[in-house]
């Protein structure tokens, strides 16, 4: 683990050590020092909200596209009732070893 006054201090050091160009305009680190302060720190909630605001729209089309085909995809005249039929599904394989365990 790195420590970071030493690292500090060793940076400040370097930076002492070499005296700016005469090329560097003037207050220039102030300016660059604005600009950083300026740069707002990205917030990592609101970017997943609005990424899930987003994808709301096309999740409710897509809903309303399946609801829609699954209510005119299926004929009129279905034999049976849905939920009488699910059952009896569900419940086969134990019907299928109950009457294994008779014989």
């Amino acid at each position: 683990m790195m420590n970071l006054t030493e690292l500090q201090r060793k940076l400040l050091a370097t930076a002492r050590s070499n005296p700016p160009s005469e090329t560097v305009p003037y207050a220039f680190h102030t300016r660059v020092m604005a600009r950083l302060r300026e740069q707002a720190v990205p917030d990592g909630l609101a970017l997943w909200a609005s990424g899930l605001w987003r994808a709301a729209v096309p999740c409710l089309a897509i809903m309303i596209l399946l609801g829609a085909w699954s209510y005119f995809a299926t004929p009129a005249t279905a034999p049976g009732d849905l939920s009488q039929e699910f059952e009896n599904t569900v419940l086969a394989a134990a019907n299928q070893q109950a009457s294994d365990a008779i014989w």
